[in-house]
């Protein structure tokens, strides 16, 4: 069954994925702060919303434990360096989702990019379910 929320949250992720490109591909006209810590943040929004679009029947407080735990669990796999994931980690879409190496800095922009996402979730959209299909 096709619902609001469902269509809503993959737009959402569709949005913020364009925006995360943006900021790596514009991050010279960017100020600094925002081009350094921009797509770690909008990456972790966007993992939350997935899971928002996934899981719709789920509370806001499970998406966001869900989610966070998920971000962290991927950084701390960059600490797993072995030949196969990191050559799969030097492929865009690799680099993308799995990242290079691990930050501890990047455990609070993904906690900043998940709890900006919750609050947008919770006081934007007030979780209003309808069927669409």
């Amino acid at each position: 069954m096709v619902t609001w929320s469902k269509i809503k949250y993959a737009i959402t992720v569709v949005v913020i994925i364009i925006l995360g490109l943006c900021s790596r591909k514009f991050s010279d006209q960017l100020p600094f702060f925002v081009a350094d810590n921009s797509g770690d943040m909008l990456w972790a929004a966007m993992v939350y919303f997935g899971f928002r679009c996934i899981f719709t029947t789920k509370s806001l407080p499970w998406a966001f434990g869900a989610s966070l735990l998920f971000s962290y669990v991927i950084e701390f796999s960059q600490l797993y360096q072995v030949d196969w994931i990191n050559e799969i980690r030097h492929t865009t879409l690799g680099a993308l989702v799995l990242g290079k190496g691990f930050l501890w800095v990047d455990l609070l922009r993904y906690l900043l990019g998940i709890t900006i996402a919750y609050l947008a979730d919770l006081f934007l959209w007030k979780n209003r379910e309808t069927t669409i299909l």
